[in-house]
């Protein structure tokens, strides 16, 4: 899988969020995003899910113009900013229901993820009694669940305990090698030197290699 992004410029209120953002990304890397709040991250993970329209560019994935389609990147899942579940539901009813849309994976699989984020035991809790790590572990299960090609995590560890957070790692680190594209925005240093094979660093609308 080939991820290229081109000439990508985001305009907000006659302020360029991005400008001119010019990158390739491939199957079998972990991509780091790195910058303080508000310089862009979360914005070019929207974009490249075709949450905001572009300004200018374009954004290829296997050298399909799914933006200018109108659609979604194929194979791809996302978990950005924070994750948002239906709070009378458990955290099991939850991804049951996501999972329902296109009947990829039974219940049996989305137990077992919920088993490797250390969640098998609060599964069948209400979403709205999770705390903020809990809600984190749940919207990485629902990220992880239906083997997507492309991953797409914004600051993943945020609240999460320090052994779910080596789990995860080691996850990503598998998914990896099964020739996934994983992108991670982290503020953490730590995170993104253990996982990523490419760090980009974004500030005041650029994006550039570290």
């Amino acid at each position: 899988m080939k991820l290229e992004i081109k000439s990508v410029t985001k305009i907000f209120d006659n302020t360029k969020v991005l400008d001119n953002v010019n990158l390739t990304l491939t199957s079998g890397k972990i991509y780091g995003f790195v910058g303080r709040n508000g310089s862009g991250k979360s914005v070019l993970m929207k974009i490249i899910c075709n949450f905001y329209n572009l300004s200018e560019g374009k954004i290829l994935l296997d050298g399909e113009d799914y933006i200018s389609k109108r659609s979604f990147p194929k194979d791809t899942r996302a978990l950005i900013e924070k994750p948002n579940f239906l709070p009378n539901l458990t955290g099991l009813e939850n991804l049951e229901l996501l999972a329902s849309i296109q009947n990829k994976v039974d219940t049996e699989i989305i137990k077992s993820w919920l088993k490797k984020l250390n969640l098998d035991k609060e599964m069948n809790k209400v979403y709205s009694k999770y705390s903020l790590g809990t809600k984190q572990k749940l919207g990485i299960a629902q990220v992880l669940m239906e083997d997507p090609k492309l991953i797409i995590l914004d600051e993943p560890f945020n609240g999460v305990d320090e052994e779910t957070v080596n789990n995860i790692k080691l996850i990503l680190k598998e998914e990896k090698n099964r020739d996934k594209i994983i992108i991670i925005a982290s503020h953490i240093k730590e995170d993104i030197d253990s996982l990523c094979d490419v760090v980009f660093k974004v500030d005041s609308g650029s994006v550039k290699k570290i």
